[in-house]
């Protein structure tokens, strides 16, 4: 599953290709696709004529911040009052790519991907698809008179994002303190920190020198506080590399990522540890793997 930096990663080049640019036309050519509105039609209807202002991100959540052009007559007559004269609020596009999910800007005369489940049209022969090989994945057009959280709900149960102000030392030893569960469970639990899955998870505690297994309420101050720099670490060296290259993870054109190709711990079972060369082992906790070093995690 795309984590925080692979999503990010979307995010930037969705920034550098497509915004401004008007929604000519779509296609929905899987219904379950579309998580709202209810009917792929309504949705179409939502975006098409719209521009993306900006992409946004919370947790693994990519959101479209729609605006759509007013008609000249409209401007002219002061039907409408806007600070710019120009547009208005026009909701937003939201999309979690779940498991295999993939958003690539691509030339329209390009074959369409068997797993292609939405298309929009923009100008200049260019689209946006949204394809998605298991259907986990979600689109969301939110009215402008709509609350975003009110719509797509799975928000409103995100924690602090890893790289604001208040994820800092004290909230994360508060947080973990008097919990009897395992360190990398906690890590996966978007409502402690929003964006974190099982391979940074396993790669933010072999940097910061502790086991998967290690109970949270047994962590003291000053490992909670590497921990948390272990996490932005991780977090930025793979925003810098793409984001990874494991599973089914592309960016907008269609590349995978280079972090996998440097990764500490995760997905090396039985592979010398880059530091002191043990092998690394793997456990399952609660359904999930988790690797790390016995030799440098404690």
């Amino acid at each position: 599953m795309p984590e925080l930096p692979e999503v990010e990663t979307v995010r930037l080049g969705l920034n550098r290709v497509s915004l401004n640019q008007p929604v000519r036309g779509g296609e929905v050519r899987l219904a379950r696709s579309i998580a709202y509105p209810e009917l792929a039609d309504n949705f179409l209807a939502g975006v098409v004529g719209t521009q993306v202002r900006c992409w946004h991100r919370r947790g693994k959540y990519l959101l479209g911040e729609l605006q759509r052009p007013l008609p000249l007559e409209a401007i002219a007559h002061d039907i409408v009052e806007q600070p710019s004269g120009e547009v208005q609020a026009a909701g937003w596009l939201g999309v979690h790519l779940r498991m295999t999910g993939q958003l690539l800007w691509v030339d329209q005369a390009e074959a369409v991907q068997t797993h292609c489940r939405v298309r929009l049209f923009f100008d200049q022969g260019r689209e946006l698809r949204y394809v998605d090989q298991r259907t986990f994945g979600r689109l969301w057009w939110v009215p402008p008179s709509e609350p975003l959280e009110g719509v797509m709900t799975g928000l409103q149960r995100l924690g602090p994002e890893p790289f604001a102000e208040d994820f800092s030392v004290a909230y994360l030893t508060a947080a973990l303190k008097g919990r009897q569960r395992p360190i990398k469970n906690a890590l996966l639990d978007q409502r402690l920190v929003a964006g974190i899955g099982n391979i940074y998870a396993d790669e933010a505690l072999f940097m910061s020198g502790i086991r998967p297994k290690v109970v949270c309420d047994r962590l003291g101050k000053q490992r909670i506080a590497r921990l948390r720099d272990a996490i932005l670490q991780v977090l930025t060296t793979s925003i810098e590399s793409g984001g990874t290259t494991f599973s089914d993870f592309r960016d907008v054109h269609g590349t995978n990522g280079n972090y996998g190709g440097v990764a500490w711990v995760y997905d090396r079972e039985g592979e010398p540890c880059r530091v002191c060369g043990s092998k690394i082992a793997r456990l399952k906790l609660a359904g999930r793997s988790a690797h790390y070093c016995p030799q440098c995690q404690r």
